[in-house]
């Protein structure tokens, strides 16, 4: 059927290939006003039915020339550009188009980006494979950049717990849990939940499996090319530290009190904080998530170290030329500060005796330039969405995105990728039909 009861009324959506897709369904209020800078509130129920044929607004986030690496690999359809505002909150679902008998797993993908761009309806994005395979897909806009991550003395003075920034996680959290409440009317089951992200949206991923607040909403986590381990470049600031830096913001802006800041024209703040950036580099993520204490209670290495992320079933691993990788760690047979904090991140794990997780190494070197296997080149291929792609792709490289979206949909249903993967010892290497398959790790 194409019409489902939510908490909040009914809500048609599309059919799209084997799919129906619920596009811009509102989780929360629009935070705007009197909103901004504060945690997401309960969506409006509305009557008669909502019709989700479209894919909402995206968070204010810099625009590019188009001449970037990345306006070609993603954003070159303009078909899924659609417009910034503050009114962003929203998800998507695909839901198969053939009815089931029981309750099926369910992936809720977090988009990165920085922190600063990005969203759930990219052109890379899609949930027909997913739906082939028995799994639903949701995928999620949240706050970014300073309307996203903003901390300040005056906005934690507001706060009930003495915290602030960290609105675009509590966005993230806001949504988990409207899926939880909501996805089964769309034949989800709330119990099997895998929190999946990529770059930015897996350190997103890596907090919300750390954070209180999400209770036992999440039963796995698939973690992609963003880790903060140990790797000194994904650190995150105390919360008096990314207030500071909020300070020095808000000054550069000129604003001289918390009713200017809400009332500031959105686009000045956005062009402020691309200048800002460009001014500080020392500050590398100027608005990022930061241990508040509350959402996220202390950095990630300590959490992770002192046992308090969630005892779940893990996935995760980079590509050959992620980030930070150089000639000069190829030469010395190094796979870069990414996949290094990985396998400790997981060695870490196994010594506590929690789930070892599966960790794989993409490595194929996608055709039409010399980029190679860059930071997210995997995701073509695990959202199946190769034909969308401008490069020239061979039969083999839909073989291998076959074999991705087995495993990543495996491991959504079952908390195991496949017989031949084993967790931890080995890493799984995802290169075409015919390359080597598995490897010790550091091998």
């Amino acid at each position: 059927m194409k019409e489902v009861v939510c908490k909040y009324g009914i809500l048609r959506g599309v059919e799209e290939g084997d799919s129906i897709v619920y596009k811009g369904i509102p989780y929360a209020k629009p935070p705007v006003g009197a909103l901004r800078f504060c945690p997401p509130q309960e969506a409006e129920p509305w009557e008669g039915v909502r019709l989700a044929d479209a894919f909402p607004n995206r968070s204010y986030m810099p625009v590019s020339d188009g001449t970037g690496f990345y306006d070609r690999e993603f954003y070159s359809d303009p078909r899924y550009e659609t417009p910034c505002s503050e009114d962003c909150l929203y998800l998507n679902i695909w839901q198969p188009k053939m009815q089931r008998e029981h309750l099926l797993p369910v992936a809720f993908w977090i988009h990165g980006g920085g922190f600063d761009h990005g969203c759930g309806h990219e052109m890379e994005f899609d949930g027909q494979a997913y739906n082939q395979r028995g799994v639903l897909l949701v995928t999620i806009n949240y706050r970014v950049g300073a309307l996203g991550f903003l901390a300040h003395p005056w906005l934690a003075g507001e706060n009930e717990d003495g915290v602030s920034g960290n609105y675009g996680l509590m966005d993230q959290i806001f949504a988990l849990k409207w899926v939880r409440e909501n996805i089964e009317a769309f034949g989800g089951d709330p119990e099997n939940i895998t929190v999946f992200g990529q770059s930015a949206g897996s350190i997103s991923t890596q907090i919300l499996t750390a954070s209180p607040l999400t209770r036992s909403w999440i039963a796995k986590a698939i973690l992609q090319s963003g880790l903060s381990y140990h790797n000194g470049v994904l650190s995150h600031l105390p919360r008096r530290e990314a207030e500071k830096i909020g300070e020095e913001y808000v000054q550069f802006c000129g604003i001289t009190s918390v009713e200017e800041l809400r009332q500031a024209d959105p686009r000045m703040l956005l062009r402020k904080q691309v200048a800002f950036g460009r001014l500080h580099p020392e500050y590398g993520l100027c608005f990022s998530p930061n241990a508040d204490g509350v959402l996220l209670e202390d950095p990630l290495e300590t959490v992770t170290e002192n046992g308090r992320i969630k005892d779940i079933p893990y996935m995760i691993g980079s590509t050959k030329d992620d980030l930070w990788v150089t000639d000069g760690m190829r030469s010395q047979g190094r796979k870069g500060p990414l996949y290094e904090s990985i396998e400790a991140w997981s060695k870490c794990l196994a010594a506590q005796g929690r789930k070892p997780p599966y960790v794989y190494y993409f490595t194929r070197a996608l055709p039409g330039d010399s980029a190679g296997a860059f930071h997210s080149s995997e995701l073509w291929y695990m959202f199946g969405t190769l034909p969308r792609c401008w490069r020239p792709m061979q039969r083999e490289d839909a073989v291998l995105s076959g074999e991705m979206l087995d495993a990543w949909t495996d491991f959504m249903k079952y908390g195991d990728p496949g017989k031949s993967w084993k967790p931890y010892d080995h890493v799984q290497v995802f290169d075409l039909p015919g390359e080597k398959k598995t490897a010790s790790r550091g091998g």
